[in-house]
């Protein structure tokens, strides 16, 4: 016969149970702990709360950024189940001290901390420099494409949208013609009660739907491209874009960060509503820069190598690049399709001497090399400042291939610099022939030909094991897949704070004064 130890749940038991105990050095929420409670200036949240004299008592800033960046590493994201956690996980109700805040308490303190989070970065960013975690020497840049708290079904430009509501209003009426007709119906084919409301609350959805739409169309924009063109909107968060992603696509943002080789430490975050990267180089270069002078940098990003992707290649960001005087590697997305064994390929240089030295020409007219590419207006530009245009992309001269420019006539007619640049008083225009696929003087060439050399190609490829690391690292091991919040602004919030638990584990694993912190 079976025997069983008995159990009765009428019995009450007593578990002592010490807070701090459960706060065990070397994890990641005692380094939390240790980090809010010890090392961050939270005084900036002072202003938010006017109760000294009447009101409720508010829960400590210090508690509930300990439960969202734990939270947070533990891919726990909706205000609901952070407070679900504060009630039964014992590793939460050590971080808080037992309290237990509402769900809406959590939601609000997160939403409207876009100044404090900014300063909060800043300063998880500084402990890292303190600790010898930034080597400041390569910074890789990259974007993780990431849903919104939106559908892409509420998306479209404002004629998709006004067809949409137009369908929802036919929608409706047919509803209603239906819920009508069945109402005359005599017995036993009459609708019951509980067929009448759900054809109710059918009509009311489609109702509110194409409500929502109206005022949204009544109270917006359309939205303009980089082309000048409308682009999609989104009734639901019209921040958000509708992107192309690894996995498909998403409504969501484009979230940005800029990463220090030395331990992978995130110096910039910042989400964009565009899926394009062509204009992201400049915020994230100032945003970096602006948090490492707050460091005690001293032009923290001057000559220093920054790494992006294909995507990032553009005139926009070269140029700024140039303009910071950064020292960036940037490809083109056909690099990998270049042998480099071509890529210094000599035939179409002039001949050299001895001493591998050009000879200079003594002529005194203007050369092909004095002519430089406008990579914005897709002109060959004259020491004049005239642009010339394309006359024929191909002319081949003895086997040898050129792109032949054209300047207008009424350019060179009077043109100051007209006897150093035609020979004939009877030439009415200057042209000039460039080997083909050659721009002289273009950014974007020049940027090809720098990735090109193998010394660029292997800057080029330490990116890959800079940044995707630290992505993979907040999507896989911290759950991060989409964005809760809506709106720009507060997306940002989210994002940066992933980004600082993130800053956080580096301060952990890697931190040199963190050892003797937590002895």
């Amino acid at each position: 016969m079976a025997r069983y130890k008995p159990y009765d749940y009428n019995q009450l038991m007593m578990v002592p149970v010490s807070l701090a105990d459960q706060l065990v050095p070397g994890t990641l929420e005692y380094a939390i702990h240790h980090v809010v409670e010890e090392r961050l200036d939270l005084s900036i949240f002072d202003q938010r709360y006017d109760n000294d004299e009447t009101g409720r008592r508010a829960i400590a800033p210090k508690v509930l950024i300990k439960i969202v960046l734990f939270g947070y590493s533990r891919g726990l994201t909706s205000s609901r189940s952070l407070e679900q956690a504060c009630r039964e996980n014992v590793t939460f109700m050590a971080l808080t001290c037992g309290q237990k805040p509402d769900h809406s308490t959590i939601a609000t303190f997160v939403s409207t901390m876009g100044q404090e989070v900014e300063a909060l970065f800043t300063q998880v960013l500084m402990i890292c420099d303190e600790d010898g975690l930034l080597g400041g020497t390569h910074f890789s840049l990259d974007g993780l494409k990431l849903s919104s708290n939106a559908a892409k079904e509420w998306s479209g430009t404002f004629k998709d949208l006004r067809k949409k509501q137009e369908a929802l209003e036919r929608k409706v009426k047919e509803a209603v013609k239906e819920h009508r007709a069945a109402d005359q119906q005599e017995a036993p084919r009459k609708p019951t009660d509980t067929d009448r409301q759900r054809r109710e609350k059918r009509i009311q959805r489609l109702k509110q739907k194409a409500e929502r739409i109206e005022k949204f169309l009544k109270e917006n924009q359309s939205r303009t491209g980089a082309r000048g063109k409308e682009i999609q909107s989104n009734v639901t968060d019209n921040e958000s874009a509708k992107m192309v992603s690894s996995h498909g696509v998403v409504q969501g943002y484009n979230a940005n960060a800029l990463v220090d080789e030395k331990n992978q430490v995130i110096v910039h975050a910042e989400a964009f509503g565009n899926g394009e990267d062509h204009g992201h180089m400049e915020p994230m270069l100032e945003g970096a820069k602006e948090n490492l002078e707050a460091a005690g940098w001293e032009d923290p990003l001057k000559g220093k190598e920054v790494s992006a992707d294909t995507g990032y290649f553009s005139v926009d960001n070269l140029e700024t690049c140039r303009d910071q005087e950064v020292n960036a590697y940037v490809p083109d997305p056909q690099f990998r399709k270049r042998d480099p064994r071509f890529a210094e390929a000599g035939r179409h240089r002039r001949s050299v001497d001895k001493h591998k030295q050009r000879y200079k020409s003594k002529k005194r007219w203007f050369k092909p090399e004095d002519f430089t590419w406008d990579d914005r207006t897709g002109k060959l530009i004259c020491p004049a400042g005239k642009g010339l245009y394309v006359s024929s992309r191909r002319v081949e001269i003895k086997g040898t291939f050129f792109t032949a420019y054209q300047a207008p006539k009424r350019a060179c007619c009077n043109c100051p610099l007209r006897a150093k640049c035609l020979r004939s008083e009877k030439t009415t225009s200057r042209q000039v022939y460039i080997f083909l696929g050659r721009r002289p003087g273009s950014i974007t060439d020049l940027m090809k030909q720098k990735i090109d050399t193998p010394e660029g190609r292997k800057i080029y490829g330490k990116r890959m094991s800079i940044v995707e690391p630290v992505f993979g690292n907040i999507r896989a091991c911290k759950r991060m897949d989409r964005f809760t919040l809506r709106g720009r602004s507060k997306v940002n919030i989210q994002w940066r704070l992933y980004c600082m638990v993130h800053n956080i584990g580096k301060i952990l694993n890697f931190g040199r004064n963190y050892a003797v912190a937590v002895a």
